[in-house]
């Protein structure tokens, strides 16, 4: 299984529109479009899961073409790596 990061995606997009732009190129496992924590507002990125040479040709294919007016960002999804945690502000 492969996991796609996909950038730059028109915040009003759903799930179901991110799965039928990739299943030309097989199935599709999973969809998940990331939100704001605190405001639940789309961040224009998620991740979509399908077997490896699915996910090969769908990155070579959709890359850079252009999804309701916004030019795709597409490549395998790196693993994430652990972050310090955040400082909290004192004013």
């Amino acid at each position: 299984m492969t996991s796609i990061y996909v950038g730059n995606l028109p915040f009003q997009c759903s799930q179901d529109e991110i799965r039928e732009l990739f299943e030309p190129f097989g199935a599709v496992n999973s969809v998940k479009l990331i939100s704001d924590r605190e405001t639940g507002k789309p961040r224009g990125f998620g991740f979509v899961e399908m077997d490896h040479d699915a996910a090969a040709e769908a990155i070579e294919q959709l890359n850079g073409t252009d999804f309701k007016g916004r030019p795709l960002r597409i490549n395998e999804a790196r693993e994430r790596t652990s972050r310090p945690p955040r400082q909290s502000r004192r004013f």
